[in-house]
C-alpha cells in the first residue's frame, strides 16, 4: 500500500544524494504547493522555486546527504528527512524534520513542511518552555498567566498571602 507514492521520496531522496537537480526537480509538479506552517512566510508554489531552492542548497553544501524513512498511502506520504554536510565557510549543516507530500502521477503536488535545523546546546526543555512563554509574553503583555503556568504552586502560595487571615479561596 502507498509503494508507488512512497517511491517519489525515494527517487527524491537519492536526486539529493546524487546533487541530481534535473531528476529532483522532476519529482515536483509544475504547480507543487509548498506550506511550511511553523513559518508561513516561507511557503511558495511552482517548480522553478524548487529549482532556485535547491541549486543554491548544493553550491552552498556541495558534500549533502539525505537519509529519510516513509509511510504511505495511495496518494500521501509522510516522510522524516536528515541531511548533513558542510556549508562553503566550514561550518556544519544539518537538518531534520518531516515533510507530508501529496502525490499525483509520481509528482509531488503539495506538501507540508516542517524541516528545520538541529539545534545543539540550546536550552533543556524546561528552558524551552519558559523562552516560548516569555515570547508569548512579549506577544501578549499577559506576564503573569506566564508566571502562573511556569510555577503554579508559588502562584497559589502568593494568592493565599493575599486573603485575610482564616479566609479561604473561592
Amino acid at each position: 500500500m502507498g509503494r508507488s507514492a512512497g517511491t517519489l521520496v525515494e527517487r527524491l531522496c537519492q536526486a539529493t544524494n546524487d546533487h541530481d537537480i534535473e531528476a529532483l526537480v522532476s519529482c515536483f509538479a509544475t504547480d507543487y504547493r509548498n506550506e511550511t506552517p511553523a513559518h508561513p512566510e516561507r511557503g511558495f508554489t511552482g517548480r522553478a522555486q524548487v529549482r532556485r531552492n535547491w541549486e543554491r542548497i548544493f553550491a552552498a553544501v556541495p558534500d549533502l546527504t539525505a537519509e529519510m524513512e516513509w509511510i504511505a498511502d495511495e496518494s500521501t506520504v509522510w516522510s522524516e528527512w536528515e541531511m548533513r554536510g558542510t556549508r562553503m565557510d566550514g561550518q556544519p549543516h544539518h537538518l531534520r524534520g518531516v515533510i507530508i507530500f501529496g502525490v499525483t502521477n509520481s509528482e509531488a503536488t503539495w506538501a507540508r513542511f516542517y524541516l528545520e535545523p538541529v539545534e545543539t546546546g540550546g536550552p533543556d526543555v524546561d528552558g524551552a518552555v519558559r523562552a516560548i512563554l516569555s515570547q508569548a509574553d512579549r506577544d501578549t503583555g499577559h506576564g503573569a498567566a506566564a508566571s502562573a503556568v511556569e510555577h503554579p504552586a508559588e502562584e497559589s502560595r502568593s494568592s493565599e498571602q493575599d486573603l485575610p487571615k482564616g479566609a479561604a479561596r473561592p
